[in-house]
């Protein structure tokens, strides 16, 4: 059971490590529109909305990389007043009637979205038409990615339950 929790820990560490640079690539991307609007007095036509898609695709992807460490909102406050034991059963409680469910209903929705995304071909509204539907499909790599990490901390909480 913990060997599971392990391998979904070390592949969403591994590709958080993978997605975290997009930053960089965000940011030649802005630095190359701002040098145009500077030199040339006018923006590239499509570094806008590349600029977005790839924030969007750097927030999403992450997210599973974030809740391995732990970094989303939690009420630590009040959750580090409790016992190990007391903690962990919240995990588990939180993860599987709070978490779980709201993941499972936003990965059905976004694989509807995503679909008609690429069934229609979906493309940016500028000049120039870049495709949407791969940041879209994004959304369902999200989902399940945090699915899977809810799935590694209830493990890891089942685990502190049976130590206890």
């Amino acid at each position: 059971m913990l060997l599971v929790s392990r391998y979904i820990d070390f592949f969403n560490d591994w590709f958080g490590r993978i997605v975290a640079p997009l930053i960089a690539a965000i940011a030649i991307v802005v630095v190359y529109d701002i040098t145009l609007r500077f030199f040339i007095g006018r923006p590239s036509d499509w570094a806008f909305e590349v600029t977005k898609q790839l924030y969007a695709a750097h927030f999403m992807l992450l997210g599973a990389y974030a809740l391995f460490h732990r970094a989303h909102v939690e009420v630590d406050v009040i959750k580090n007043l409790f016992s190990r034991k007391a903690r962990a059963i919240l995990d588990i409680l939180g993860y599987l009637f709070f978490f779980a469910p709201f993941i499972w209903i936003y990965l059905e929705f976004s694989w509807g979205y995503a679909m008609r995304s690429w069934n229609r071909g979906e493309t940016t509204s500028g000049i120039v038409a870049i495709p949407v539907y791969p940041v879209k499909m994004l959304m369902v790599i999200t989902g399940a990615l945090l699915l899977l990490q809810a799935v590694s901390i209830v493990l890891k909480a089942i685990q502190q339950l049976r130590e206890e």
